[in-house]
């Protein structure tokens, strides 16, 4: 898989990641934590450009989020909605950022539907505003 594809794949789970965190945040509920370190880290690249990352942020969640550090472990608490959304989740998120699969974290997710894992961010609310013509997917 050449780079092009591999950062296409991240971005787009990213994407629903964030419509994920925008369904929660309007519910009340905690940002969605961020466990996948390949995901993870085409957000950072996506951040180093704060317009662009606003953007993408309005369209998918429907309002601006900022990248923040929010270490944690324990259950990943947002992949029942993911599920309910888009189906399971793909592999890309059991890997790291040099492309290496957990295959014991992946199986256990494929025999349990649960995922248990150690993050060190999170989206939350950037300035408050709601994008006016938000796109849900």
């Amino acid at each position: 898989m050449n780079t092009a594809t591999k950062s296409s794949v991240e971005l787009v789970e990213l994407g629903k990641f964030f419509t994920v965190a925008g369904r929660h945040l309007d519910v009340g509920e905690g940002a969605p934590q961020m466990f996948s370190p390949a995901i993870d880290a085409v957000w950072h690249e996506l951040a180093a450009a704060p317009h662009a990352h606003a953007a993408f942020t309005a369209e998918h969640a429907g309002r601006t989020l900022a990248h923040v550090e929010t270490a944690g472990c324990g259950l990943v608490t947002w992949v029942t909605t993911y599920q309910e959304m888009y189906g399971p989740l793909p592999e890309i998120w059991f890997t790291d950022a040099d492309g290496t699969i957990n295959e014991r974290s992946l199986n256990r997710y494929r025999e349990t539907g649960r995922v248990v894992a150690e993050w060190d961010c999170s989206p939350a609310p950037g300035d408050g505003e709601m994008a006016p013509e938000a796109t849900v997917r």
